[in-house]
C-alpha cells in the first residue's frame, strides 16, 4: 500500500478545496480510509474517515458540516471535500488506510488504527 495525498494548496477563507487519496500499489478496496491533519506545534488531529465495510463516515467536531469524505465506486480514490475553509484549517493533511475492523467508530478516529500513511499535502487558508 502506497498512499498518495494530493489537492492541497493556498486558498482564502470561505473557499473550497478537494483533497484526494489514492493507492499507487492498487486500489483502496478493503481499507478503511481516514484523513488527519497536523498544524505546526499541534498534535495530529482526526478529520474524517470512511469505513471499508458499509461506507459509514465519521467527522471531527471542528469540520462537521463543512467537510465531506467519499469514495468512488471503483475504490480507487477517497476524496475529502472541504467547504467554508477557515484559517484554523491550515495544516498538513494526511490520508491513512487501515485493514482493521472495529464495530464502533471511536477507533477510526485514532491514528494508531491506521497501518499505512501518505506523505501529506499542505493546505493553507488565509483570512
Amino acid at each position: 500500500v502506497q498512499l498518495q495525498a494530493s489537492g492541497g494548496g493556498s486558498v482564502q477563507a470561505g473557499d473550497s478545496l478537494s483533497l484526494s487519496c489514492t493507492n499507487s500499489g492498487g486500489n483502496l478496496g478493503g481499507y478503511s480510509t481516514g484523513w488527519f491533519r497536523q498544524a505546526p506545534g499541534k498534535e495530529r488531529e482526526f478529520v474524517a474517515a470512511i469505513r471499508w465495510s458499509g461506507g459509514s463516515t465519521y467527522y471531527g467536531d471542528s469540520v462537521k458540516g463543512r467537510f465531506s469524505i467519499s469514495r468512488d465506486n471503483a475504490k480507487i480514490t477517497v476524496t475529502l471535500q472541504m467547504n467554508r475553509l477557515e484559517s484554523e484549517d491550515t495544516a498538513v493533511y494526511y490520508c491513512a488506510a487501515s485493514e482493521s475492523y472495529y464495530s464502533g467508530q471511536r477507533e477510526y478516529r485514532e491514528p494508531q488504527t491506521y497501518q499505512y500513511w501518505g506523505q501529506g499535502t499542505q493546505v493553507t487558508v488565509s483570512s
